[in-house]
């Protein structure tokens, strides 16, 4: 399964099911039918960009203290990060919210 996130602000934006479900844990959409198909709306947005950059922030700290210890986490290997994967949404968020356009999914 993809997700695909859709506002009429923004392009639509495609996540592949276990990056979209990662998304959405973080938006605290969890449930099984927020995970089908759901919306963020305009008021929801400042809190979700909230939770995302502290999401980012949580593995960007994670990577630091590992590397620091001498293991690290695939930084060259090829390990694609939170922030890459999600960085495009959060402009999407942006985006809609200055629009005060929602997103969709599943719809």
């Amino acid at each position: 399964m993809i997700y695909k996130f859709k506002s009429k602000a923004a392009g639509d934006l495609i996540m592949l099911e276990a990056n979209g479900r990662q998304l959405l844990k973080i938006l605290e959409k969890n449930f099984p039918e927020q995970q089908a198909q759901g919306i963020l709306t305009v008021a929801q947005m400042p809190r979700a960009v909230q939770a995302i950059e502290e999401a980012i922030a949580a593995e960007d700290r994670m990577r630091a203290e590992a590397t620091q210890a001498g293991a690290p986490m695939g930084a060259s290997g090829g390990v694609i990060s939170l922030r890459q994967r999600l960085v495009p949404f959060l402009a999407m968020v942006r985006r809609c919210l200055q629009a005060n356009e929602p997103i969709v999914w599943g719809v």
